[in-house]
């Protein structure tokens, strides 16, 4: 039988499988076949809002766009097969993890979503740092509840419910108030033995808050934390009608847990097994190893995540990326069409990006921070972009290409470092997803360079944590006894993968290592940016 035609009889039998991902700039929705490659897709672009100093997304912009990238993946199934969506095996929802979402008695949000871009906790990671000895990042969401008891923040004591972006949709979607483990790990922090959250330091928080006399612990008003494969609910009719509000698509469908693009992004490289790693690259970047036993010591530049099925992950997180290394490339855009000759966006990042490659190693001595938010890898709570040159510096197109691109891994190799050269961590491969590797090639040899360890690329990298979470709702239905999730993607999804690698030069190396000294001793300069632009 013809693959289009097994599609066809998977889309009339329900058993195909939705992945929805709420990333930072756009909500996308992949439908996979029996053979778990994508069918169908939609998307949504959408961006955040600097309202009163705090990054958010309005909630009505949650539910517009998740319509618009369901009604686009369904009108491509139309489209194709002749076929109204109304059955699917089952769905999977994930968003960018941490942030604050809190609901009160009438389940409504009680203060705008604060997502992980904000740098407002600070004093809360530090104190529950100190107390858990164990490390708390400002956009965890517990940093995010105990900075708004520290403020004194009239809505605590009315909380009922708090979550993440993930788990308010499927909530929403079916009335459970659930996590993934994965995704629970960027809210508190974990036990890897009973892979919920971590009951001595639930006891410790609430000792901390006693005097605050809230009518609420820990306990009541956290989700339950769910590994991948468990069940999380069905969809409701009201869930039903408010992803697909054509009245389609029938209730009843299972859900799996909701989970972070952290997560999602380790199911899409196949990376939850110990020892590997995998980078996701867009408007910010993060790389997670899988730990084969945990770190030697507490360091605050490394968050502690953990994988859809509860194992401990290593993670430096970067607020910043592409943002930056996007406005300037729009710049140039904007140039062209002035010029009189406009250029696509493929093609203008298809030659700036490998324009980059012809710059000097270290880039020419120039130097870049993409700081648009703060950076806590660094200690900012506020960022401002810069670009510094000296008057010896070599100042060409091609190394300032190269010079943003090196910045954009900045802080995270800072983290990396950490885990390498000081706890050295065993990793045997990277593998690569997201925005910075769509030009192909350019985005690996870079990250090669900052890591020194091969990165490798999948066909499926492009497809990202949509893909991901799909992956995991079929890994609930169709799953063997006692499979793990690791042999269920080696053996049903990634058995026929083709991959690409791409090593790590020995000048390349060399060349990051000078940047990221250049770019250490250079902190005080974006510190002096942040102080006088205000």
């Amino acid at each position: 039988m013809k693959m289009s035609e097994m599609n066809k009889q998977a889309i009339q039998n329900g058993e195909t499988f939705l992945g929805i991902e709420f990333g930072s700039t756009r909500i996308k929705a992949v439908l996979i076949g029996p053979d778990h490659t994508p069918i169908a897709s939609g998307g949504h672009d959408w961006e955040n809002s600097y309202v009163a100093n705090i990054w958010t997304y309005d909630t009505a912009e949650v539910w517009k766009g998740l319509q618009d990238s369901y009604q686009k993946m369904a009108v491509s199934v139309k489209e194709q097969y002749g076929l109204a969506l109304s059955k699917i095996g089952g769905i999977g929802f994930s968003a960018m993890m941490h942030g604050y979402m809190v609901f009160g008695a009438d389940d409504e949000l009680l203060v705008p979503f604060r997502t992980w871009r904000n740098n407002i906790t600070d004093q809360a990671s530090n104190e529950l740092t100190n107390l858990f000895n164990y490390q708390i990042p400002q956009r965890w969401s517990i940093a995010h509840l105990y900075q708004a008891i520290l403020n004194k923040e009239s809505h605590v004591s009315d909380i009922t419910f708090q979550t993440t972006l993930a788990g308010y949709v499927h909530w929403k979607l079916t009335g459970q108030k659930v996590l993934g483990v994965g995704e629970a790990s960027g809210m508190f922090p974990i036990d890897v033995e009973t892979k919920t959250f971590n009951q001595t330091m639930v006891d410790q928080f609430n000792t901390l808050v006693e005097a605050e006399n809230l009518p609420w612990k820990l306990g009541d008003i956290f989700p339950q934390v769910k590994v991948a494969g468990e069940d999380a609910g069905v969809l409701s009719e009201e869930g039903a009608t408010l992803l697909d509000p054509t009245g389609t698509l029938e209730a009843g469908i299972p859900l799996c847990p909701p989970e972070g693009d952290a997560g999602t992004g380790m199911v899409a490289t196949n990376s939850v097994a110990k020892r590997t790693g995998n980078v996701s690259a867009g408007t910010s970047v993060f790389a997670m190893v899988v730990l084969e036993k945990p770190l030697e010591k507490l360091h605050t530049e490394i968050d502690l995540v953990t994988t859809p099925s509860g194992h401990l992950v290593a993670m430096a997180h970067s607020n910043n990326c592409t943002s930056d290394l996007n406005a300037w490339l729009n710049l140039f855009s904007e140039y062209s069409g002035i010029m009189g000759f406009e250029v696509s966006k493929n093609e203008l990042y298809s030659k700036m990006f490998n324009l980059a490659l012809e710059g000097d190693h270290d880039g020419g001595g120039l130097l870049a921070y993409g700081y648009l938010s703060g950076e806590h890898m660094t200690h900012f709570e506020e960022g401002r972009p810069l670009f510094v040159r000296s008057s010896n510096s070599n100042f060409n197109l091609a190394n300032f290409m190269r010079t943003h691109l090196y910045s954009a891994l900045g802080a995270m190799k800072i983290g990396m470092d950490i885990l390498m050269k000081e706890e050295k961590v065993e990793l045997d491969e990277m593998l690569g997803h997201g925005g910075l590797f769509k030009t192909k090639g350019v985005g690996q040899k870079i990250m090669a360079a900052s890591l020194n360890t091969p990165v490798s690329l999948m066909e499926t990298a492009g497809e990202g944590g949509a893909w991901g979470i799909a992956l995991l709702a079929s890994y609930m239905k169709n799953k063997a006894i006692n499979q793990s999730l690791e042999d269920y993607l080696n053996e049903k999804v990634f058995d026929s993968q083709q991959v690409e690698t791409i090593a790590p030069h020995p000048k390349d190396v060399q060349g990051f290592e000078m940047f990221i000294k250049r770019y250490k001793e250079g902190l005080p300069i974006e510190r002096a940016a942040v102080n006088y632009l205000n």
